[in-house]
């Protein structure tokens, strides 16, 4: 099958022959470790080393034994869906000593092992750096003592260590998503919208207490997804008095006509003088001050269990594959690092640098200086409890500022998962900057029609949780009307407009803009937010809705998985949507841990199919007992799912038996993932705020009306790599190919042989991507916040 562009280097370049690499998880486990085990396992075997489990964590290095095992390929099959960590993990006090850590170091040289790959939290990783810098003197020691000879002090002269954050509290500096963190917003956020139907029914308060005992990201993330009416975190303390605003916004929300209140409370919540708040003495100070019925719900470890998200077995194979690269470029020389994400990219970091921030953070907080403290954390908390003030909390209406100028939105395309959170953002946010907003019906047909009526703040209550399109949307571009839409604007006086949408939303878009030397009425600032579940919208990496709709098609692939469990062996041919864009299949897939995804950007014929059969045939006899296989609706107009599906049953007969489902539209549907929520949320927020920089840039004071005709005025917001990025739509043009709706250049492609090599094929990967050593940055510039890990 044909590869992406790009530089492809084959393992031959970078051969882990003769190295042994071991692999454990330590500290609390986290949704996802399974995942990076399994990457490091398999990517370890596949250029050549040898890969050992080491159980227990640093216990299990410590107590040696039957601890440390070999693994093989099979040995990590069917751990991807599980959570928590299957090699286990323990706090060890003995490795925290002298005599511990030489116990360690005489296991390790008795296997050979001198490259370690440690998935754990900032203690853990800061343990293995000391360990790697007492290396030296502890194989000196054990040369001493008789216990290794002088050959096997020079042969394992250095130790090399390359870590991955495992923690569903987000703590650690230097990465935007630790392993896990996504998942444990998945747990929270189900109990959230569950309890909102019943809180709704009784008109009852919810206090909700959320784990974070010196971080509160996941309250505060977790307040952004539901529209929290108030959230404490220990980072950001509220001010002295904070008991009566609570109850002034509590009761001014009911007034309103609001049914329910929702407050978050990270465990480790505190006042400005240091002392917690606890979601107990939340409920008492509601009824006390409020009467109002009030209940308390502790998540406690629910938000560590369960299945990991999409999200984090892709985050968690992405890191598994560059820790191992990692290890096989460094050298003696090379500092321990981290693999982190920053934006949408795989970074690596030096680890003590990223420690010693972390370790910041909670030295400013402890010296109450709170402000310092939310800075350290990273310019994406920053923006989350930026974006969450915004949002929650209304002004007064004398304190607006006064703009006169009015802002449309709508929705366009097909739904996707998240459109009416960014809707919400953008309503609230535009009326927090003065702006008097207009709902627009059913797209650019509700627009022509004149179905736009104006927005309040509460009329978007509660929409974050809801998924579809609460305002309609529909596929018809304005073209065709373009002079209905024009009068509808000046009758409404429309002086900017924001479009939620795929690539229609795109084409629209430009068709607006090619208008624009017809009718004055279109010189306005225009913005677009990608909104779709087939990613498939030139100028962005990452779409609202994508993430709801892979998470729908890894649960129902877990489901269809297990259904074969106990029987004879099983292929699964499962078709996905997406047009003509391969996204949802190949993410899907690494996701799944699918065996193929077909796709129509990397072309196919009959002998590669018949390879994918000879190559699950051999699979199967050995104990894989199921495989799974990907197929994009639109990849090939011959290569049918029920062609592929008979083939498989006939190439396979006596080997395995197969079976075929459509996912459909089933993947539209459902409520927004929490990263949909947020990421639609926050650039949506962004959005506002520039089409509020533009009108103001734009109005002729002297005519007294905006206008704006530069290409820079009508723009995507999309994320690229590490950035949130406005990008002129008609300098989109050349990157889209229109004809299959999809753009020319697609980032993913790369997430390929990453999904062959796990499902062990023999490919090339193209490594131009793989992070050098980067420095921690205390404060990114602002343009670079890519925000986009929630």
């Amino acid at each position: 099958m044909a590869q992406p562009d790009g530089k492809k280097i084959f393992f031959e370049n970078l051969s882990g022959a003769g190295k042994a690499i071991a692999v454990l998880t330590s500290g609390g486990d986290a949704q996802g470790m399974n995942a990076a085990v399994r990457a490091v396992v398999r990517m370890g075997l596949y250029v050549g080393a040898k890969v050992y489990f080491i159980h227990e964590g640093y216990q299990g290095m410590v107590d040696g034994g039957e601890n440390i095992k070999e693994a093989t390929w099979e040995s990590v099959s069917s751990m991807l869906q599980v959570g928590g960590t299957v090699i286990g993990s323990a706090r060890c006090k003995e490795f925290r000593s002298h005599e511990g850590r030489l116990k360690a170091a005489h296991n390790l040289v008795q296997h050979g092992i001198t490259n370690l790959c440690v998935i754990g939290g900032d203690g853990s990783l800061t343990g293995a750096n000391l360990f790697r810098e007492e290396w030296s003197g502890l194989l000196g020691e054990l040369a001493e003592q008789g216990l290794i000879d002088a050959d096997a002090v020079q042969k394992y002269s250095a130790l090399h260590i390359v870590g991955m954050v495992g923690s569903i509290d987000n703590d650690f500096c230097g990465t935007d998503m630790t392993i896990g963190t996504d998942s444990a917003l998945h747990r929270i956020i189900e109990v959230v919208d569950a309890i909102m139907t019943t809180a709704q029914s009784h008109q009852r308060t919810f206090v909700l207490e959320v784990m974070g005992r010196h971080c509160g990201y996941l309250a505060l993330v977790s307040a952004l997804a539901c529209g929290a009416d108030w959230v404490l975190i220990p980072e950001m303390p509220p001010e002295d008095g904070w008991e009566d605003k609570m109850c002034e916004k509590l009761s001014a929300t009911r007034s309103r006509g609001t049914r329910l209140n929702i407050i978050i409370v990270a465990e480790g919540a505190i006042d400005r003088h240091g002392k917690p708040i606890t979601s107990g003495i939340v409920k008492d100070l509601v009824v006390k001050c409020l009467g109002f019925d009030t209940r308390v719900t502790i998540l406690g470890h629910v938000q560590r269990g369960g299945t990991p998200s999409a999200f984090d077995r892709i985050l968690a194979s992405r890191m598994g594959v560059e820790a191992v690269l990692a290890l096989l470029e460094t050298t003696a020389n090379t500092p321990a690092c981290v693999v982190s994400l920053c934006g949408n990219q795989s970074v690596r970091l030096p680890l003590m640098e990223c420690v010693q921030m972390t370790q910041e953070v909670q030295r400013a907080m402890d010296g109450k200086r709170f402000e310092e403290a939310v800075k350290l954390r990273g310019r994406s908390f920053e923006n989350n409890l930026k974006t969450y003030k915004l949002l929650a909390h209304r002004k007064p209406e004398s304190e607006l500022p006064v703009s006169n100028f009015n802002v449309a939105v709508l929705n366009v395309g097909a739904p996707a998962a998240g459109m009416n959170a960014a809707v919400r953002s953008a309503v609230r946010v535009g009326i927090s900057e003065g702006h008097k907003m207009f709902a627009v019906s059913d797209g650019f047909e509700g627009f022509y029609k004149g179905q736009i009526k104006e927005i309040k703040w509460a009329d978007v209550g509660g929409w974050t949780g809801q998924g579809g399109s609460l305002l309609g949307t529909k596929r018809t571009l304005p073209a065709k009307h373009i002079d209905k839409i024009a009068e509808q604007m000046r009758m409404h006086n429309i002086n900017a407009l924001l479009i939620v949408g795929g690539f229609e939303a795109f084409e629209s878009l430009l068709q607006l803009y090619e208008a624009r030397s017809a009718y004055e009425e279109l010189c306005i600032p225009m913005c677009m937010l990608p909104a779709t579940i087939s990613n498939n919208v030139p100028g962005t990496d990452l779409s609202i809705g994508a993430d709801t709709a892979l998470n729908a098609i890894v649960e129902t692939c877990d489901r269809i998985k297990q259904s074969a469990s106990g029987t004879k062996r099983r292929v699964f041919i499962i078709e996905t949507m997406g047009g003509y864009c391969g996204y949802l299949a190949s993410v899907g897939g690494l996701a799944a841990g699918a065996d193929a995804a077909y796709i129509y950007e990397e072309p196919f014929d009959i002998r590669d199919l018949q390879a994918n059969v000879e190559h699950l045939t051999e699979k199967m006899k050995t104990s894989i007992q199921r495989g799974l296989v990907l197929r994009n609706e639109n990849c090939n107009e011959n290569y049918t799912t029920d062609f592929i599906y008979q083939l498989y049953s006939e190439e396979g007969r006596g080997v395995f038996d197969s079976r075929k489902n459509v996912l459909g539209h089933m993947q539209q549907g459902g409520a927004p993932s929490p990263f949909d929520r947020n990421f639609g949320t926050k650039i949506s927020a962004k959005a506002m705020q520039w089409i509020s920089k533009k009108l103001l840039e734009t109005f002729r004071h002297d005519e007294g009306r905006v206008f704006a005709n530069t290409e820079e005025s009508c723009c995507l917001l999309g994320m690229r790599r590490r950035a949130l990025v406005f990008q002129p739509v008609v300098q989109l043009k050349d990157e889209t190919d229109f004809v299959h709706r999809i753009p020319k250049e697609q980032w993913w492609l790369k997430l390929r042989p990453l999904m062959k090599i796990l499902a062990k094929y023999k490919t090339t990967f193209d490594v131009s991507d793989s992070g050098q050593l980067e420095h921690v940055v205390r404060n990114r510039p602002k343009e670079s916040d890519a925000s986009v890990a929630i």
